[in-house]
């Protein structure tokens, strides 16, 4: 399962959703602004306040890791 934490004003949340879908890659996006469990979650899991932050099966990254997210999720360019 992909979560992928955001906020609305972030312009790498936008680019990583877009990344996401171009490549078919089903996740689930949750909203940290507005949803304090899903921030504390974040901050936990991956020790970084800011978005976008991934949680591809366990396994976290920070930002928009083009490189590192197309490792994880086995996708080819």
């Amino acid at each position: 399962m992909v979560k992928v934490y955001t906020t609305p004003a972030c312009p790498y949340c936008y680019t990583l959703k877009q990344f996401l879908k171009g490549h078919n890659v089903e996740f689930k996006e949750v909203d940290v602004s507005q949803d304090e469990k899903a921030r504390d979650e974040m901050i936990k899991n991956s020790g970084q306040m800011g978005a976008p932050v991934v949680d591809v099966d366990g396994q976290i990254v920070v930002g928009f890791d083009k490189v590192k997210l197309s490792q994880l999720l086995k996708l080819k360019d």
